[in-house]
């Protein structure tokens, strides 16, 4: 594939995702304003964390990891008709699927709760606070799920700014929520107000893509045929796939039963570290991961291997530039970012150190947990979903058995360190089989752009810090945001001294996104 069509791609979905990013994080500053990291955040975020992991499994993970291969093998070798009909029917089905998910999930809330919050169980007011927001916010797996399908079609038929600034609905929806009406209402009131303004949020993002969709030429109607062959297929490589790719959310999972027994605050710790991780990680990689497995599946529908490798072997390369001197960025000024972002109103000095850990120990996985989507890819574009479950499996017991042996002395830090050395095994093992099967990684070339990738970050890294707690230590606000764009202009004058390639296309892009040829 065209490596300028490719940036093109990911930098239209990166510009969507980071301005629903940066509304994202205005919500999450009035959150943390008004909630603080008390009793209803915990709450919350755990009550949250239910529909959200179910999202990621069931919706934008395992849905768009079955279903693009399978609509885009189906573009190439059947009429339109024939896929249009396809569309309708695995809209229906999931239509129901979600329906019957929904109500059994507010039926059995407390059962749920229970499992993932565990810890819990001491403190009856938290507990049932938790089941009453789990109920209200159930609803939004159904929309959610509902808005992956969207945006598993928008990105196989070219479209990704839509799909990535879709989700600002849901931060819109929380904003005027807490800017409008939370002031008037008790505190109790005020979180149960913010699950609802979820689950509206959850139906925005939904009604954004589809007249999308509808100019592109397609529809979702209902028609129920529980006997296709190509809903049979997805339905196939859906079951292993809800583990193979969301294998980051089930970590999570796994981390918020554990943070459940820490001191209070740690959830709430774990959920605004992860989101400050996820910048960079959704700006990027997976805009990455998004635009590279329709360009794979396609190259395997045309029985292309080149451009499959070659696709592979630019978007590794291009994560890598990104995200490696973004996880240098986060672990040297986290504590800065942090505290700008966060501390203020209930969230105070405590909740800044307990984040600023967890966001520490998850940078140095940062790369790893888009590698990890990308490598995920390469296997799903052939319709091979059974691989990466295996895999991923495995990188679930490590995850669970080091969050268990870490907590005990690193507290929220052990379980991100968890999370992150799991993630990276499953690297390892993904590139292992790919290499074995494909002969997919040039080594001599990657190895030569990592060692300069790292130099660069290392330099960036260090000028950062010194910005940030020599320069300007009695200035928080000032420190950070010149350390910030300090460390960008000097990693791409580094990366363009140590004549790294990466650079070049995201410069064509920003050329061609201002017209200046």
């Amino acid at each position: 594939m065209d490596h300028k069509k490719l940036t093109h791609q990911v930098t239209s979905f990166a510009f969507g995702t980071a301005f629903s990013r940066m509304l994202g994080y205005i919500r999450d500053m009035l959150v943390a304003h008004t909630f603080g990291a008390g009793l209803f955040a915990d709450a919350f975020y755990a009550a949250y964390r239910i529909p959200n992991l179910l999202r990621r499994i069931l919706g934008e993970g395992s849905l768009s990891a079955a279903f693009i291969p399978v609509f885009s093998e189906s573009i190439h070798k059947k009429s339109k008709e024939e896929t249009q009909y396809f569309l309708n029917v695995l809209f229906t089905a999931l239509l129901l699927i979600l329906a019957i998910l929904t109500i059994l999930g507010i039926i059995f809330a407390p059962q749920i709760v229970k499992l993932i919050a565990y810890g819990f169980s001491s403190d009856a007011e938290k507990i049932s606070i938790t089941i009453y927001l789990t109920r209200i916010m159930f609803p939004f797996l159904f929309f959610i799920c509902l808005a992956a399908l969207a945006l598993g079609i928008l990105n196989t038929l070219g479209s990704f700014f839509v799909p990535a600034i879709a989700p600002a609905s849901l931060s819109i929806s929380e904003i005027v929520f807490i800017l409008a009406l939370a002031p008037a209402l008790s505190p109790e009131d005020r979180i149960k107000g913010l699950a609802i303004s979820v689950t509206i949020g959850g139906l925005g993002q939904l009604l954004v893509q589809l007249p999308k969709i509808k100019r592109l030429g397609w529809k979702l109607n209902f028609n129920l045929n529980l006997n296709h062959p190509d809903l049979k297929k997805v339905g196939i490589l859906i079951l292993p796939a809800m583990i193979g790719l969301s294998v980051d959310q089930i970590n999570a999972f796994v981390n918020t039963i554990c943070a459940s027994f820490l001191q209070q605050g740690s959830i709430t710790a774990l959920y605004y570290s992860n989101r400050l991780m996820q910048l960079p990680l959704a700006i990027f990689g997976i805009a990455m991961a998004s635009a590279s497995l329709p360009s794979m599946s396609k190259a395997v529908a045309q029985n292309d291997i080149p451009v499959l490798k070659n696709t592979y072997n630019f978007s590794t390369k291009f994560v890598l530039f990104i995200l490696i001197p973004s996880a240098a960025g986060l672990m040297t000024i986290g504590l800065p970012i942090i505290r700008v972002l966060f501390e203020r109103g209930r969230f105070d000095a405590l909740a800044s150190s307990m984040t600023n850990s967890a966001l520490f120990y998850y940078s140095l996985g940062l790369p790893a947990y888009a590698l990890a989507k990308i490598s995920a890819n390469a296997f799903y574009s052939f319709q091979n979903t059974k691989t990466p479950v295996k895999v991923a499996s495995v990188a679930m017991i490590l995850n669970a058995i080091l969050c268990i042996l870490l907590m005990r002395h690193m507290g929220v830090g052990g379980l991100a360190l968890a999370t992150a050395v799991s993630s990276w095994f499953n690297v390892f093992v993904l590139g292992y089989l790919l290499q074995r099967k494909l002969k997919i990684i040039d080594f001599n070339q990657n190895i030569l752009i990592l060692g300069k990738i790292i130099i660069a970050s290392s330099v960036m890294g260090s000028v950062c810090y010194w910005i940030a707690f020599v320069l300007f230590v009695n200035n928080i606000f000032l420190g950070m945001t010149l350390s910030i764009a300090g460390g960008i202009v000097i990693y791409f004058t580094l990366a363009a001294i140590l004549k790294i390639e990466e650079r070049k296309y995201i410069w064509d892009v920003i050329k061609q996104k201002y017209g200046k040829q």
